[in-house]
């Protein structure tokens, strides 16, 4: 036990050190305490894929990722870094693109409406050891608005989809943003 605690101490934090109980980044998501949220709205401004050809795989083959790049109107901008297969979609619907048979964010549109509800905006809240959170803001009827936990790339396609505005929390730009010279 001594040897124990003359590595890793007596297990509490000293003072001042981030813990999950004041909302400190090694938090948990679901156990930080709430933000107050600065949300600001932004467009974007492209959507990339790279392809690449890894090390040490056949030669020829190649592997692909794609990204969409975020702006506000202060010009600042970030990158969320996504499966091919969400950033096409996204693709999809910002070439207005309607499929013979509903792929998967044109069939959750779908349910959504039918169940009377729409999506009022999407807002990209958190960034957490390089994962980027996001959450969806459907109402239901006049007074309900729930919000859900999402994927940004999946927020971002059901944004399109519904043309509502793209929202990204104050603290999201400020974690992405580059250090700036002393």
């Amino acid at each position: 036990m001594s040897d124990f605690k003359n590595l890793f101490g007596d297990g509490e934090p000293e003072e001042g050190e981030p813990t999950a109980s004041n909302g400190g980044y090694d938090a948990e998501p679901e156990n930080r305490l709430p933000r107050s949220y600065v949300e600001k709205e932004v467009t974007i401004a492209n959507v990339v894929e790279e392809i690449y050809y890894p090390a040490g795989h056949a030669q020829g083959r190649s592997e692909s990722s794609m990204w969409v790049l975020l702006r506000d109107a202060r010009g600042r901008e970030f990158k969320i870094v996504m499966l091919p297969e969400l950033g096409k979609a996204i693709l999809s619907a910002i070439r207005n693109e309607v499929p013979d048979r509903p792929f998967t964010h044109d069939l959750i549109k779908n349910v959504i409406e039918r169940l009377g509800a729409t999506l009022e905006k999407i807002v990209i809240d958190d960034l957490w050891q390089d994962t980027f959170y996001a959450k969806l803001h459907l109402r239901v009827d006049d007074t309900t608005v729930h919000e859900m936990d999402a994927r940004p790339s999946d927020a971002v396609a059901l944004a399109l989809r519904f043309h509502v505005p793209i929202f990204v929390s104050e603290a999201v730009f400020e974690a992405t943003q580059p250090e700036e010279p002393a």
